[in-house]
């Protein structure tokens, strides 16, 4: 089902959050063909096939191809503001946008630097009156407990305003559990401050979304969907207060669920667990904000009540500051 226009522009009005969006997952195929030109790269498919993937294997090996374009600290602020305007352009008021410096090869070692560019593409939006955005930087599931230790001593020397957490993402099925191996880098990011995010229960079930709450003390769980299959997690979750950043569309594009009809989402909410709802890799996935609003709002027959509960959810759920939320929830109320 796709959503009319007329529906579309209405959603783009609504103020919210974006909490669970990969800056990788950001690049257009155009932008993409013109870099691998320039540098002599050649390109895994066709540009019109750039975006089919067999699975979530395959997806995480193209987000490593796409990044490794990424060359100069140009590029990356170019990268960081356009970002912005895809966000505004969706209606967004506040993103938290995941990174991965493990994708990006020609910046490995040079997360300062990495970090300064990023900066000055999102300062630069911000003066053009765009969102603000803060990072969140990310581990791979297949790191070691060493590399993560290492990474939160850089975060926390640096102390990069613009960085608001900690993450972690990758394939949870073939990594395996993970929730012990990096369990002494959160609590100490935890404790100094950082908030953490947590991929989980994707291609895990409930026990990685357990493990995600219980040894990694995640404020906030990225997809988290398949705590569904356990009513124990389900409760845990809705007693806690954690928050589930889900994106819909990616979910059914990478074999999560065959298609939004079964997708747990409004069961989840129903029973108390707070949602927001979110694009992952939107440029990859075809998909938009408002689009994901939309897809959710027939899917789930939601009315208007239900769609500022979620945007409320995503602004309560996102590390913005006080005021940045303060700002949106005052939109809200009016829209």
């Amino acid at each position: 089902m796709e959503p009319m226009p007329a529906s579309l522009d209405r959603l783009r009005r609504l103020p919210r959050a974006e909490v669970h969006v990969h800056l990788e997952g950001c690049f257009d195929a155009a932008l993409l063909e013109q870099w691998s030109q320039r540098f002599g790269e050649s390109m895994p498919r066709p540009r019109e096939s750039l975006f089919r993937f067999e699975g979530l294997a395959d997806f995480l090996e193209f987000l490593d191809w796409a990044c490794g374009l990424v060359r100069t600290s140009d590029e990356l602020s170019e990268a960081a503001y356009a970002f912005a305007a895809r966000l505004h352009g969706s209606g967004g008021g506040y993103g938290d946008l995941i990174f991965n410096p493990t994708h990006w090869h020609h910046w490995h070692g040079r997360l300062p630097q990495m970090l300064d560019a990023l900066d000055a593409g999102l300062r630069a939006a911000e003066q053009d009156g765009l969102p603000p955005v803060g990072l969140c930087v990310s581990l791979l599931r297949t790191q070691s407990a060493q590399a993560a230790a290492e990474l939160v001593d850089l975060l926390l020397t640096l102390r990069h305003p613009r960085v608001v957490a900690l993450s972690i993402d990758g394939n949870e099925a073939s990594a395996g559990r993970t929730g012990p191996r990096f369990a002494g880098a959160f609590r100490r990011a935890g404790a100094a401050g950082l908030k953490r995010t947590v991929h989980a229960g994707e291609s895990s079930g409930p026990e990685g979304v357990r493990d995600a709450v219980v040894l990694l003390g995640a404020d906030r769980i990225d997809h988290g969907v398949r705590a569904i299959e356990d009513a124990a997690v389900v409760k845990m979750l809705a007693e806690r207060g954690i928050p589930l950043g889900v994106c819909p569309t990616s979910n059914v594009s990478l074999g999560v669920y065959r298609w939004l009809a079964e997708h747990p989402l409004e069961r989840l909410r129903q029973a108390g667990v707070p949602i927001s709802i979110n694009t992952d890799d939107p440029a990859l996935l075809g998909t938009s904000l408002e689009r994901e609003y939309d897809l959710c709002r027939a899917a789930s027959a939601w009315s208007d009540d239900d769609l500022r509960a979620v945007a409320r959810t995503s602004i309560d759920a996102c590390f913005a500051n006080d005021d940045v939320k303060a700002r949106l929830r005052a939109a809200l109320s009016r829209w």
